[in-house]
């Protein structure tokens, strides 16, 4: 009994430690690309401070990208739109809440910080981990290692715009994309997530040139809803 109970222990910490890795791994890589950001959104129109202020309190990267993209395009003019772009982008982030909720617990303090730091890839990291432990790990540690990175590298980027050039070139975006395939790649041993991701990316970049962003999102989000409902290619009870 004392051996399976030392034996539990040690598992849990294991998690921990892996959920804890994987949250660096996942937090370093985005976090860099705070710098595309900041360069970009001061290159837009917005200030230093703006772009700051912007990170702080929406903390949505693809939010933030819709928003500045539609600004540098229309000015201030299409404020409107790009609001709306933002707003829709971000409304994924309330689906991921119901996923997460079970998972954060707490009180009501602890459940509005959570939903500040619901994203995808705090999401992503929380729920790739086997037990309840380990998944709160992972979400609080990528939430925090991502916000506090985010942030930073947001103002250095909004303050060195100018000598950055063109922020494209460095793939910075080509290496937060590594980090999700890092964590999905582990969980296609089955034919049924194959088929979602690889379902969900078709539907993702068919649609991609054709509506506004973050309609493609959601619509490939419908993929999971599907088939999970459904259970198509999963196992049979």
């Amino acid at each position: 009994m004392v051996d399976d109970a030392g034996a539990a222990q040690a598992q849990g910490t294991a998690d921990r430690a892996a959920a804890i890795r994987a949250s660096l791994g996942v937090g370093v890589a985005v976090s860099a690309y705070g710098l595309s950001f900041g360069a970009l959104s001061v290159a837009s129109g917005l200030d230093v401070w703006q772009t700051c202020v912007l990170s702080l309190v929406m903390f949505s990267g693809g939010s933030q990208f819709a928003l500045i993209g539609v600004l540098a395009s229309g000015g201030t003019a299409a404020g409107g739109a790009a609001i709306a772009s933002a707003a829709l982008l971000g409304t994924r982030n309330g689906l991921y809440g119901l996923r997460m909720a079970p998972i954060v617990g707490g009180g009501w303090p602890k459940k509005l910080l959570a939903a500040h730091w619901t994203i995808d890839e705090s999401t992503a990291v929380g729920s790739a981990q086997p037990t309840a432990e380990s998944q709160r790990t992972g979400f609080w540690f990528t939430g925090a290692i991502i916000y506090v990175g985010w942030n930073l590298t947001t103002l250095i980027g909004a303050l060195i715009g100018d000598l950055l050039g063109d922020v494209s070139q460095y793939g910075l975006d080509a290496a937060a994309a590594a980090a999700f395939l890092g964590l999905l790649w582990p969980r296609l041993r089955r034919l049924q997530p194959i088929v979602v991701a690889v379902g969900a990316a078709v539907v993702a970049a068919v649609l991609t040139p054709w509506l506004p962003p973050g309609v493609p999102v959601l619509l490939a989000a419908v993929v999971a809803v599907v088939v999970g409902f459904t259970n198509w290619w999963g196992r049979k009870p």
